[in-house]
């Protein structure tokens, strides 16, 4: 394969990763998203994403490009890059030196089922947080992750909080906590809202053999006042201690785990 050099932390096609790797509107505008490792730039190319561009320092195709050699449809541009425009394009603390440009496949979103299981994350804010979940989900065999406006999942912070996760479990992203709700009554599905309030039923009381769908509300303010309206119950996870609640992922996380225990 044909490589580029490129040694100038100011040559456009470095400073152009870079408008994709700070800015949102810029991925959104060209349908791409990126990412950086070799964990989560192999993740994205077994998973089906096309690569329309990819980096490597010299050391690290040297080390590591045969593990992509294989899943690679021949018209990537390719580029072999120095350290300086690698030290530019790193979002990471330990860079591994590859990195790459990925168009977004849009996936018809599944319909919710009856008998199964969903996370709703609404308005989450934390691109870390967002991807933990994803994490936690598809360990624990959540069916879909259902995103109400909040963060980007293509962040780059959510993407490798995730460790690929937010590229391999189906996401729903719908407009409003209502089209939500509906969808899982329609579906058959028990709807409650997380809520850090003593008065709430015991998530460890309720009964999820029939499907869920659990509302987790954003860092600051929790679930909005609509979605406690609509749910079918209010649920918490009784605490000790003087903690009045918990991270949004870690809450998420807890009740993922009885929904499916």
């Amino acid at each position: 394969m044909e490589y580029q050099y490129i040694s100038s932390r100011t040559n456009d096609t470095i400073k152009h990763y870079t408008k994709l790797l700070s800015s949102k509107r810029q991925r959104d505008a060209e349908g791409v998203f990126v990412c950086e490792g070799l964990r989560l730039c192999r993740d994205a190319l077994e998973s089906g994403f096309r690569v329309k561009e990819m980096f490597f320092t010299r050391e690290a195709l040297d080390r590591h490009f045969s593990e992509f050699e294989g899943l690679l449809q021949g018209d990537e541009r390719l580029y072999v890059i120095s350290d300086g425009p690698a030290e530019r394009m790193s979002d990471t603390v330990s860079p591994q030196g590859i990195f790459t440009v990925c168009e977004r496949k849009e996936a018809e979103a599944p319909a919710l089922r009856k008998g199964k299981c969903y996370v709703c994350l609404e308005n989450l804010q934390n691109p870390q947080n967002l991807g933990t979940v994803a994490r936690t989900a598809e360990a624990l065999g959540i069916s879909a992750v259902i995103v109400l406006s909040g963060c980007d999942i293509y962040n780059p912070k959510a993407l490798r909080a995730s460790m690929g996760s937010l590229l391999r479990i189906p996401i729903i992203r719908l407009d409003s906590v209502e089209q939500a709700v509906l969808s899982a009554k329609d579906a058959g599905l028990l709807c409650f809202a997380s809520v850090p309030d003593s008065e709430a039923e015991d998530i460890t009381s309720l009964d999820f053999s029939c499907g869920a769908m659990a509302i987790i509300g954003n860092e600051g303010n929790g679930v909005s006042l609509l979605s406690k309206q609509l749910a079918d119950r209010l649920v918490t996870i009784k605490m000790k201690g003087q903690a009045e609640s918990l991270n949004a992922a870690a809450a998420a996380d807890i009740i993922m785990w009885e929904m499916m225990r």
